[in-house]
């Protein structure tokens, strides 16, 4: 009621989705949705799809939940793509991906591909939120560095969970060197979500995002410069200040 009919909503299949498909499903909606406002896509939505949103390359997929030949899926598609920014979406995690007792879900195939690709990987599923540093290995964990600002590009990327979007906030039951940031009922979390701002200050390279709750909380704050439609090498991307789309990612 308060967004409105036409407000873009884009959503990968989870494991509480039961009424995905069939008359009033989620995908009727969704679809319906989409068409109101004139976007377009690539397969089967939520479960193998793409789709270009105001210059953001957005692939929705349910690895460990429906369908299989998802890593194929998302490494066809990046490939086939030169947007600046790329966004990979599924639901459910691996274990080494959340800081929750979730189990190995989904393969590390999905997670390396996207990585290759330059988009950045948004989850959900764990009840909480939580983000990495830059990474050049998703099943290794390999740091490239731990800046706030992260230089995204073919091999380089970064992976967050944002699972505060209104169920039940659980606690923390892991951690590694690799987290950037971690909000959980440990941390005393309240539900929120990613925010995130494209073309900041002008600049098409440049991103701003946060996590906010609805307390007004603000416990990670961090900028993403993108040249993952570029064969670049992330110490060759000379830093960017933080010197406009907005695009908000929540989950249960």
């Amino acid at each position: 009621d308060i967004l409105g009919p036409d407000f873009p909503y884009f959503a990968s299949k989870g494991n509480h989705d039961d009424k995905w498909d069939g008359s009033g499903g989620y995908t009727e909606v969704l679809e319906n949705r989409m068409n109101r406002i004139g976007v377009s896509w690539d397969g089967e939505i939520g479960i193998k799809s793409s789709l270009h949103y105001k210059g953001i390359f957005i692939i929705l997929v349910a690895p460990g939940e429906e369908g299989k030949g998802h890593a194929e899926y998302i490494a066809q598609k990046l490939g086939q793509d030169n947007s600046i920014w790329r966004i990979c979406s599924w639901h459910k995690n691996m274990r080494d991906m959340q800081v929750g007792g979730k189990d190995d879900a989904t393969g590390w195939e999905v997670y390396e591909e996207s990585r290759k690709g330059g988009a950045i990987i948004a989850t959900g599923h764990e009840h909480s939120y939580s983000r990495t540093h830059l990474l050049s290995s998703m099943e290794n964990k390999t740091v490239v560095n731990r800046s706030d600002t992260l230089d995204i590009k073919k091999g380089h990327s970064f992976a967050f969970v944002s699972g505060l979007g209104g169920k039940s906030i659980r606690s923390q039951k892991r951690d590694g060197d690799w987290w950037a940031a971690v909000y959980t009922d440990s941390q005393d979390a309240n539900h929120g979500a990613l925010f995130g701002t494209f073309n900041l200050n002008g600049n098409p390279n440049l991103a701003e995002f946060y996590f906010k709750d609805i307390d007004g909380v603000v416990p990670d704050r961090f900028w993403v410069v993108s040249h993952a439609n570029e064969d670049v090498v992330a110490d060759e991307v000379p830093p960017h200040p933080p010197k406009n789309v907005t695009i908000s990612v929540e989950s249960e």
